[in-house]
């Protein structure tokens, strides 16, 4: 899952983006109101973590900028003001949550959590297909009750995938929504951690994973 977070303070900016990728996310990150929107209209993010008083645009006008995609990130907002008439207004400009400063990162990582969930019309922490099991707060994955042994980047891919399962996902949507914008993809990244997964999900779970020759790939559990 891909997060940009835009915070001024460099501090907990730079934090709060080692914090999520050591959970498994793509961060992006910027410091001011200006570049936040500039990377939010250009790259499909699934979680916006906004602070809401910015240099050169405030998380007002991030969100304004914002109004005409087609599909927006989840929006955390974070702010020093506790009433809750700035809560209202947040909330009213399009936030999906609200956080007040200062927080603790478990609280945060667990409203993060919360709304890739709500994103993708989830209701479970964890997601099942067939005798794969993902859980994505524990960052575990399981066939048939046997722990897979997965490297952060490929469960991300995973989880992607178990996220939109039944649906063709292409190459390209992998790419944008599990590395950064400084972590650029070989060409055949996706293909090669594709293959990879499937070795990993064994003789149980390597026939999970379909490709969709031209479009992309599936994960779906087919009749026999």
């Amino acid at each position: 899952m891909r997060i940009l977070i835009v915070e001024d303070s460099e501090a907990l900016r730079e934090s709060l983006r080692a914090g999520l990728a050591r959970e498994g996310f793509a961060v992006d990150a910027a410091g001011d109101g200006e570049a936040g929107a500039r990377l939010a209209r250009n790259n499909p993010y699934d979680v916006l973590v906004l602070d809401w008083m910015l240099p050169k645009l405030d998380g007002l006008g991030v969100l304004q900028a914002l109004e005409s995609l087609a599909e927006r990130p989840r929006v955390l907002v974070l702010t020093a003001r506790d009433r809750v008439e700035d809560r209202v207004r947040g909330l009213n400009a399009g936030a999906d949550d609200y956080l007040v400063k200062p927080f603790a990162f478990e609280e945060l990582l667990a409203r993060v959590r919360a709304l890739v969930r709500r994103r993708y019309a989830e209701s479970s922490s964890s997601v099942e297909i067939g005798p794969l099991s993902v859980d994505v707060v524990a960052r575990r994955a399981t066939i048939a009750s046997a722990v897979i042994d997965l490297t952060a980047r490929e469960f991300a891919l995973l989880e992607y995938l178990a996220r939109r399962r039944g649906h063709t996902v292409t190459r390209e949507e992998i790419e944008d929504h599990i590395y950064g914008v400084t972590k650029l993809p070989s060409s055949n990244a996706v293909d090669s951690a594709i293959c990879i997964l499937r070795a990993k999900l064994g003789p149980q779970g390597k026939d999970l994973i379909h490709t969709r020759r031209g479009q992309g790939y599936v994960l779906e559990e087919r009749a026999p």
